[in-house]
């Protein structure tokens, strides 16, 4: 079989767009491009029809109702709205969050602005296996806490951490609950009232969707969640998130949910086999391979490894030509300080620079697998054999 080069394994930062996804989003450019608001014609009610159907499928995946789903423009606004939407909301209530060291930046940096303007924000570390202690949590929490803030998946180690549980601490407390889903939704099974989720934010891009499209489950009983709104000026979303509806994109999020949801039992296993059999393969043939992130708790097409006595720049450079690859977030690729989530996990700055994220798709191979790992094990041997470090350790 030819391998067509480089193959894909940068799924966390983006998957492509299912063929079945973009045949039910043409229509919408084309023959039914009306705007969902414009409902006092046929081409404005089409549109609008669209968007209830999808509000109504992306509610049922979550084990929500459809009036609790608000389209966004992806998970970073709709994190940003959870987050600065409940914060105002509520700061007659109290002022302090808690959230964990290894979320996104989509959810620390909107954080960091709400602890300038008088906010109280903890930041809990995580435990070796990058998973929160919910224990901790309960420590945590105080008179005055409104919100936590506990991502389902992580980007970067696929690390699944214990929601019900988290959900549960959260519960006991009356404290409301967000997770950030974009890497879990269609992946693993999700029903936010039985996990006590109270907002959770997606994103279509990360589920063989379009680009620039997304949504946020707010709860509206036990409790009823209020938001303040963070975009004004048109009332759309029942007034919580203004703007002409991206009616293509949210045609094209229903669908790829439909279709992951549907083929979500059989893709799991198959993609865990595949990434099972890269991860040993790479384990067997190099030493000095680091795993980062539980190994039972993990999302089935993810693997993180670092690799001691490499230079993580030059592992990537020497890779480009055959694997499209990164080392970490796609948001923080420019970034030259080593990543927050590996060194939350103790690792290193220089193992944490060394570290290859692979995050395989649905449509991967078998064959590209084993043609990713014969080069992963070719390029790491040929950068150790120029590090007097690597020949001094073996000595």
């Amino acid at each position: 079989m030819t391998i067509r080069r480089p193959v894909y394994f940068d799924s966390h930062a983006t998957t492509p767009v299912d063929p079945r996804v973009l045949e039910a989003m043409l229509p919408f450019f084309t023959e039914h491009f009306g705007n969902a608001s414009s409902t006092a014609h046929e081409f404005g009610l089409a549109a609008a029809d669209a968007v209830d159907g999808v509000r109504r499928g992306v509610a049922e995946g979550l084990g929500a109702e459809p009036r609790e789903i608000v389209f966004t423009s992806g998970a970073t606004e709709s994190n940003n709205l959870a987050l600065r939407g409940v914060a105002e909301a509520l700061k007659k209530r109290g002022n302090h969050i808690v959230t964990c060291a290894t979320e996104h930046h989509a959810v620390l940096d909107p954080l960091v602005r709400l602890d300038r303007h008088g906010f109280d924000v903890t930041v809990l570390p995580v435990e070796p296996d990058g998973r929160l202690d919910s224990e901790r949590l309960r420590e945590a929490i105080r008179d005055e806490t409104i919100l936590v803030s506990v991502m389902f998946a992580n980007n970067e180690i696929g690390v699944l951490h214990d929601v019900a549980a988290i959900g549960a601490v959260c519960a006991e407390r009356g404290i409301l609950f967000h997770t950030d889903a974009t890497q879990a939704v269609g992946k693993v099974p999700i029903d936010v009232r039985a996990l006590g989720i109270h907002l959770l934010s997606l994103s279509a891009h990360k589920l063989y969707g379009p680009k620039g499209v997304g949504a946020l489950y707010v709860r509206r009983s036990e409790p009823r969640v209020r938001l303040i709104p963070q975009i004004e000026g048109g009332g759309q979303e029942r007034g919580i998130r203004s703007g002409t509806l991206n009616v293509p994109g949210i045609v094209g999020l229903g669908k790829a949910l439909e279709v992951a949801l549907e083929d979500l039992p059989e893709e799991s296993v198959r993609l865990a086999g595949l990434r099972d059999r890269l991860r040993e393969r790479l384990l067997a043939e190099l030493d000095e391979v680091v795993e980062n992130g539980s190994v039972e708790h993990r999302l089935p097409h993810s693997l993180s490894l670092s690799f001691g006595y490499v230079e993580g720049g030059a592992l990537v450079n020497a890779l480009r030509e055959d694997l499209a690859i990164s080392t970490g977030s796609a948001c923080s690729s420019e970034d030259p300080e080593p990543s927050h989530v590996l060194t939350a996990l103790g690792r290193s700055r220089e193992l944490a620079r060394a570290t290859l994220r692979f995050g395989l798709t649905r449509f991967t191979t078998i064959e590209e697998v084993d043609f990713a790992a014969q080069r992963v094990v070719d390029a790491v041997r040929r950068l150790r054999s120029h590090s007097p470090l690597y020949e001094m350790r073996e000595r």
